[in-house]
């Protein structure tokens, strides 16, 4: 499989993302599943639920620029889109995927060749019909501000009666116990911004769905707030079913026979975590799948009632800031409808450095368990002008290899290949991922550099890499072995460019590593 540039997307949010370019890059995973028997989005109108309908193509013009939208929505699913409003939250400093993210907020972190994390949640989004998003960014967030403004542009937001909008909430210091303060933590920076649920262009927003920015998973979002509404919940929580060999890992739950949490429990063990087993049938498992998963752990995501999230943050609590160890389990306890929304599908936290190359190794993988190519529900991200990948007498085996890639005479496999890559001749790429590069050198550049002594953006001829992640724009000179042969699990040089952790060794982005480096 390549990554490669495509027509503009013929989904009905594509037309509005992609408004000022005539093609854009897009790619897919799985099919989509509710998991509550019998729960589909159904048209309702006492609930707000529609299932999205497909309706004659037209003409949309936005930001000055004609563009053809193949698949529109109806009317009924657009006039949904006002009642529910979505907040992504952009994570905390990001010091487990360090360097990653030495230079951009977690969710800005390239993943699978082309994207970047924050695609998920919004493409997840505008696949289920929600159009009014809010993002809360504290810790590096320029290169995550360029994307969003380069790839979600709603223009006037026409396709949404002018109610659709992507907004970013930058972290503000106010007053706290410590004085002036910043965010701390994921219901304080909601906190902080409630006030903008009470604003008049959200009058009509009945639910704020609540997601984090570093989760790879496909999910209707829609049939989240369905169940939600259905039961009428005052905070519903997207959970997984668990085995007992992972879920000590997670904050799990107990349920009553109608699904309502009563019993929280952060990463249990021994008899504590055998007292958290449930009757996962009722979530809507069989019986087979439910014996061999007896847990349920929350994703850390989360539909609130609007008026029961304000009252919440503000009233209730003004002085709890983590959603899932303080005011969610708070609110079971006084008597708050808490509700399980069970998703059994792919899902990975994409919090540390092993987990991120693992993710991305195993999009390479066939079949895999995550795909970015799904036609019915698209992950977008932002549009580029690039060429096809070039690969010449090259060895290529359960690969990913992305557009405006430059590869001659190398062998690659179980690896990810991202934007704008050069590989020289003769490289060796195995189990590794290659991140890119934000910009090409003309061949006058690289002679130049050549001359004297430098080494050019990408692979050079002769190096073998295995068992690494090479950041964007490095510079990795020729017979370069990067292979961590060792074994070490922990290793800091960042004077040059270099870390090892869970003994997945990390070039740093922008780094120079010379001619004949073996680490």
């Amino acid at each position: 499989r390549a990554s490669h540039t495509s027509s503009l997307s013929r989904s009905a949010m594509s037309a509005v993302m992609f408004a000022q370019s005539a093609s854009a890059c897009r790619a897919t995973p799985v099919g989509r599943k509710d998991f509550f028997k019998g729960q589909n989005l159904r048209a309702s109108a006492s609930r707000g639920v529609a299932k999205p309908k497909p309706i004659v193509s037209t003409a949309v013009k936005a930001s000055g620029v004609n563009v053809e939208e193949v698949i529109s929505q109806a009317p009924s699913a657009v006039s949904n889109s006002k009642t529910v409003a979505a907040v992504i939250l952009g994570g905390g400093a990001g010091t487990r995927l360090y360097p990653l993210t030495k230079q951009r907020a977690k969710p800005a972190v390239p993943i699978g060749g082309a994207y970047r994390l924050i695609d998920v949640p919004m493409s997840n989004c505008l696949n289920s019909g929600i159009s009014k998003m809010y993002i809360l960014t504290q810790f590096n967030s320029v290169s995550l501000n360029r994307h969003l403004a380069r790839t979600y542009n709603f223009g006037n937001g026409i396709m949404y009666g002018g109610n659709g909008f992507v907004e970013v909430l930058a972290a503000t210091q106010t007053p706290g116990l410590g004085g002036k303060e910043w965010f701390q933590g994921t219901a304080d920076a909601v906190r902080q911004y409630s006030w903008l649920f009470e604003d008049m262009k959200n009058k009509d927003v009945t639910d704020i769905i609540i997601l984090s920015g570093d989760h790879l998973y496909r999910m209707d979002y829609m049939a989240f707030v369905a169940k939600h509404r259905e039961v009428g919940a005052d905070i519903t929580i997207g959970c997984l079913p668990m085995d007992g060999e992972r879920a000590s890992d997670f904050g799990l739950m107990k349920i009553d026979d109608t699904g309502k949490i009563f019993e929280f429990a952060e990463k249990p063990e021994g008899d504590a975590l055998l007292g958290m087993r449930v009757d996962t049938t009722v979530l809507g498992l069989d019986a087979e799948t439910a014996k061999e998963k007896p847990y349920i752990a929350s994703m850390g995501i989360y539909v609130f009632k609007k008026s029961s999230l304000v009252d919440l943050l503000n009233s209730a609590y003004p002085d709890d800031n983590d959603f899932g160890s303080e005011i969610i389990p708070r609110a079971a306890n006084d008597g708050r409808h808490v509700q399980a929304y069970l998703f059994n599908d792919y899902w990975e936290d994409i919090g540390t450095i092993k987990s991120f190359f693992e993710a991305n190794l195993n999009l390479a993988k066939n079949p895999p368990q995550f795909e970015f190519y799904d036609a019915k529900a698209p992950i977008y991200t932002s549009p580029r002008f690039l060429p096809p990948a070039k690969i010449v007498k090259c060895h290529v085996k359960d690969a990913i290899i992305s557009h405006g890639c430059s590869l001659a005479d190398c062998t690659v496999e179980d690896a990810i290949v991202g934007l704008r890559s050069q590989v020289g001749s003769k490289c060796v790429i195995k189990h590794a991922m290659i991140i890119g590069a934000d910009y090409y050198e003309s061949d006058e550049d690289k002679a130049k550099l050549l001359e004297t002594g430098g080494v050019p953006v990408g692979i050079g001829a002769g190096s073998v890499i295995s068992n690494a992640i090479i950041d964007k724009n490095a510079r990795i000179g020729k017979n370069c072995v990067i292979t961590n042969e060792k074994g070490v699990q922990d290793f800091v040089d960042e004077e040059n460019g270099v870390y090892i952790r869970s003994g997945i060794v990390v070039i740093l982005r922008n780094a120079t590593i010379p001619d004949g480096t073996t680490i």
